[in-house]
């Protein structure tokens, strides 16, 4: 009851003007909601901004702007629904630019194989979401080529809710996990046979890397490029669009 309260009473504090104008040059996809939808993200914004700890590393000291640009973008995949407000993450960690991590990978036989990638971001599962802030800068930058690492990292948070990463985020009805797993599933496959036949592709490649991915490769591509997603496969807009109960194709800006 007292969280639910904190919550509302966050959610009826409205942005300082310049937080505003911070969103609109940070945030291009903010200036294209409707007036309705930009006070909703507003309110999802304060609750972010409260409740979760944004932190520097490799030398970043974190300012407002930062931490306005990472919870604007994560709140517009909270628009329309019931929400926990990621409840499994606690932190997000900002570096300036991409970081190295080690990573294990294990390829049968008792071989596992060690080095060390570079990423954009990463979303944990025991509460820490990592992002590289150019990378941040970039994506929103371009709301219209596809590529965003926060929609992409916090999509990774929503699908964890379920209890595991695999693809498939709490739904609101059991009935809708068929016709989720048959359309996403039929992409998946299709992806993975275009690459495997090096035909061009018009999902990013990465999201063949397994179901988790390309359900983050997929919610980047229906946010700033929804409207050739829907003309390229309308079964997987149309399940995109119900459970994040959005239709951005139809965003006049």
């Amino acid at each position: 009851m007292f969280a639910r309260r904190r919550r509302r009473k966050l959610r009826a504090t409205p942005l300082t003007d310049a937080q505003r104008a911070t969103l609109r040059r940070l945030m291009p996809a903010y200036t294209q909601l409707s007036q309705a939808d930009r006070d909703e993200l507003e309110g999802h914004v304060q609750v972010l901004l409260s409740e979760k700890r944004f932190e520097g590393a490799g030398g970043l000291e974190v300012t407002e702007a930062m931490r306005l640009s990472i919870a604007g973008q994560a709140a517009l995949l909270l628009l329309h629904r019931d929400t926990d407000y990621y409840p499994l993450l606690t932190s997000v960690v900002i570096y300036p630019r991409p970081f190295s991590t080690d990573v294990r990978r294990d390829i049968g036989g008792g071989v596992v194989l060690e080095s060390r990638e570079h990423r954009l971001g990463e979303s944990w599962h025991h509460g820490t979401l990592v992002l590289a802030w150019d990378a941040v800068t970039q994506g929103a930058r371009d709301p219209d080529d596809g590529l965003n690492v926060v929609l992409h990292e916090f999509a990774h948070q929503l699908d964890a809710e379920s209890g595991r990463t695999d693809g498939a985020p709490p739904l609101p009805r059991r009935a809708a996990y068929a016709p989720w797993a048959r359309v996403l599933g039929a992409e998946f496959e299709h992806l993975k046979g275009e690459l495997a036949t090096h035909h061009a592709s018009f999902l990013r490649s990465y999201g063949a890397t397994n179901p988790a991915e390309f359900f983050a490769v997929v919610t980047e591509v229906f946010f700033e490029r929804p409207a050739a997603l829907r003309a390229y496969n309308p079964e997987l807009y149309t399940q995109l669009s119900g459970f994040y109960q959005q239709d951005p194709a139809a965003w006049t800006g």
